[in-house]
């Protein structure tokens, strides 16, 4: 008899933590494992923006898939939809052919893309901080606009290249926010035409709190921090109109840029559309076992699914940070292998170890456990955390490499100039335009069962 075919999908904190408690809890004639990811690393996401200023390296932050995964089959492409009667998840590989992957068991961690609006111009000039690609040619288009800056002769050119816009005031943006201001503050020391004056950071977000998550105390620590900084943030506002020379608020504000940069949340994979399921606010609607009722063989974890929060109650779901992606593996992982062996289901249940965000330096804030700290003691505890939570043992060093070579030496401000004769949008980096519709995906199934037929 042919053996199960395990089918997980996506390399973040969820796909890969299940694919790893399959391989040490599946013997290894039990099943065959598959894992479908565009890329051969597990990025570690909370760290992009210390690869944006330049304190961290791309390879700091990509984990290798190939170090320790010796059973798992890697499929190189992007899954781009599952026809759940058929058992069969459609992928359109590296190469751009389509194949067809067929499984009994389907784990679904596809993860989630930036949350955009019918902005005008949005999606041509806004620049997202979600993918490796992302924060590496962000760090190339902001110091080629200081040496831009410096070249200019027309003053207008000058001031519309030094100031810069971010859109989004959770951990994501203001992260963002404070490690590229921290790029611009040291860059420009190297800079004696430019004036320092002229360059302008600005955070805005159309919520009333800045991180409200963090409560209101560490919330306006924050704040602070980044207004010492010379950052001007908004509340309250977001963006009416983006154009290649200016960004429009929703107050009527006008603010000459060339850097729009959108934080503004996330939304579910466009993977979850594709089975045609029940959602919740665009995630797939799971129960606490991370099954998908009326699907079989199909769980679902991580950003695109809504994991009910059974500690939180009140029909609360799991909120699709890294921390919960990384648990739910475990006991989505746990229950395929009980599915396998007809034994009953584990609910998912948690308990909140805190948050933490490095706004660069010596700064930070951070609630572990409900303890309340900011400055250097949210610094240790923000660091600590995220080396901890580092897979390998390379990745730690090489993190760890990283932070005591900065802090000595700072910043050689490299433009390396990739890219340069593009101008990637949101869409180009995270290939929101590549997915089927349930309904293509049933005809792509239909007429390849029809040719083996």
């Amino acid at each position: 008899m042919a053996r199960l075919r395990i089918l997980v999908v996506g390399a973040g904190f969820a796909g890969v933590a299940c694919v790893g408690r399959l391989e040490r809890r599946l013997a290894p004639g039990a099943a065959d494992i598959a894992l479908v990811t565009p890329v051969s690393y597990q990025l570690y996401l909370p760290l992009l923006p210390q690869v944006a200023a330049g304190i961290l390296t791309p390879q700091s932050v990509a984990l290798s898939l190939r170090r320790g995964r010796y059973r798992t089959r890697i499929i190189p492409g992007l899954a781009i939809g599952v026809d759940a009667r058929a058992k069969v998840c459609v992928v359109r590989r590296i190469t751009g052919e389509l194949t067809n992957e067929r499984y009994d068991y389907i784990v679904l961690a596809p993860g989630s893309v930036t949350r955009t609006f019918d902005i005008p111009g949005l999606k041509e000039h806004g620049r997202g901080m979600k993918t490796l690609a992302e924060a590496a040619y962000l760090r190339d288009h902001v110091i080629a606009q200081l040496d831009l800056a410096d070249a200019a002769v027309d003053e207008q050119e000058k001031i519309s290249r030094l100031q810069f816009v971010v859109v989004g005031g959770g951990y994501a943006g203001t992260e963002t926010a404070a490690c590229l201001q921290r790029l611009t503050t040291h860059a420009v020391r190297r800079y004696p035409r430019l004036d320092p004056s002229l360059i302008r950071w600005h955070l805005i977000d159309i919520a009333p709190k800045l991180m409200p998550e963090l409560g209101d105390k560490l919330g306006r620590s924050a704040m602070e921090v980044l207004q010492r900084r010379g950052v001007e943030i908004s509340l309250g506002v977001s963006v009416a109109e983006a154009r290649p020379e200016q960004v429009t608020f929703t107050n009527g504000r006008v603010v000459p840029s060339r850097t729009l940069i959108w934080t503004a949340g996330v939304v579910a994979s466009p993977l979850v559309g594709t089975l045609g399921a029940e959602t919740v606010h665009g995630r797939l609607a799971v129960t606490a076992q991370m099954t998908l009722p009326g699907f079989d063989g199909v769980f679902a974890l991580g950003d695109g699914a809504a994991v009910p929060d059974l500690e939180g109650g009140g029909g609360a779901v799991c909120p699709p940070t890294a921390q919960h992606a990384h648990r739910q593996a475990k006991t989505a992982a746990d229950n395929v292998i009980a599915a396998l062996r007809g034994e009953p289901l584990r609910s998912y249940r948690h308990r909140d170890l805190g948050l933490v965000v490095d706004l660069g330096g010596r700064d930070a804030v951070a609630k572990p456990v409900g303890v309340e700290l900011h400055g250097m003691p949210a610094q240790a505890v923000a660091r600590g955390y995220h080396v901890g939570a580092m897979r390998t043992n390379v990745a730690k060093a090489r993190v760890l490499t990283n932070w005591i070579l900065n802090a000595a030496a700072g910043d050689d401000f490299v433009r390396i100039g990739f890219l340069a004769e593009e101008q990637p949008s949101l869409r180009h980096f995270e290939q929101t335009d590549a997915y089927l519709t349930p309904r293509q995906v049933r005809e792509h199934t239909a007429s390849l069962n029809a040719h083996q037929g």
